[in-house]
């Protein structure tokens, strides 16, 4: 039986289900062959297939990052797709492989950037994912600080805070200041304020 024949669509099932059991084993299997087969499908005629080999390979990347890492520059291509799925699949993929492909992740900033502005929610919260892993990384360090602050500026209020408390460890030395700054100066933008508060707590912590 192939990967392919495992798929959602392949077994007829509307759910992610098959898809996600199909990460898990092929996951804990190591199995080279079976990412190969996906990520040759990728660029299969039929839009199911697409989407569903994309979504194994970003669960795959979750738990087993080392497995996809070598496919980086397949995913990056996949940023300019016009297929919204497979722009934001790739861009969830490349999450996944920050740590073990960064050199690829950080080249791939301007192609991310722009998704994101015009992206869904996933989308954005992937890009500063993606941000807050390479800021982490003291060669890209600057450069990802840099760009995470502006999206910090910019994001809507409701996202904020779990970005805020996502990106607190990677936060520090001179750049400390430019964030406390940014996030002051959205206090007034929430209209929960339980949303505030988590905003405030994350200041507390800054110093």
């Amino acid at each position: 039986m192939t990967v392919i024949s495992r798929l959602a669509t392949s077994l007829g099932r509307r759910d992610e289900v098959p898809n996600q059991d199909l990460a898990i084993e092929i996951a804990a299997n190591a199995d080279d062959k079976a990412v190969a087969e996906l990520v040759e499908n990728l660029s299969h005629r039929s839009k199911d297939v697409r989407h569903d080999c994309m979504k194994v390979l970003y669960e795959i990347g979750e738990r087993n990052p080392s497995l996809i890492a070598s496919y980086a520059d397949q995913f990056a291509a996949l940023l300019d797709s016009k297929d919204n799925r497979m722009q934001w699949g790739a861009m969830t993929a490349l999450n996944t492989i920050v740590h073990e492909n960064p050199e690829i992740a950080f080249a791939a900033i301007p192609q991310l950037a722009a998704v994101a502005g015009k992206g869904s929610v996933i989308t954005r919260d992937n890009f500063v994912a993606i941000l807050i892993k390479l800021s982490g990384i003291p060669a890209y360090a600057d450069q990802a600080l840099s760009l995470l602050n502006e999206q910090m500026l910019s994001c809507p209020s409701n996202q904020l805070p779990m970005y805020a408390e996502n990106a607190l460890p990677v936060i520090g030395g001179v750049q400390k200041a430019t964030f406390v700054k940014t996030l002051t100066s959205r206090l007034g933008d929430f209209e929960k304020e339980s949303k505030r508060k988590r905003v405030e707590k994350v200041l507390k912590r800054l110093g």
